[in-house]
């Protein structure tokens, strides 16, 4: 009985740290509609930077969500070649279509938005 309590109390510890997770991303997200939204006129262009592992796939993963949109992509392999830096330059319509871009990626394995 002991042990499935504690099983019981992990799951629901895990639980709740993915839904903070989750809220601090939403405010996160939150928040940098309403800064891009009171900074800037739009459409405009915009830079997103990206650091992710140097996987081809993931790397062409993060390049076809922009695909088809005129996007300057430029990427640099750290000097270990582990990781891969990409920016990318885009005329992007409104501030959500900015976080729906990053959402787009955020489920690539290893990405770190910038």
């Amino acid at each position: 009985m002991q042990q499935y309590i504690s099983e019981h109390k992990k799951v629901y510890l895990l639980f709740k740290y993915e839904m903070m997770m989750d809220k601090k991303t939403e405010d996160f997200y939150i928040r940098l509609k309403e800064e891009l939204s009171n900074s800037t006129l739009w459409p405009s262009e915009y830079l997103y930077k990206f650091i992710i592992p140097s996987d081809v796939h993931k790397i062409a993963k993060v390049e076809a969500t922009f695909n088809d949109m005129g996007a300057v992509i430029t990427t640099q392999q750290s000097k270990t070649g582990k990781f891969t830096s990409i920016s990318i330059s885009v005329t992007m319509p409104s501030a959500q279509s900015v976080i729906d871009k990053y959402i787009a990626v955020s489920d690539i394995e290893g990405i770190i938005s910038l």
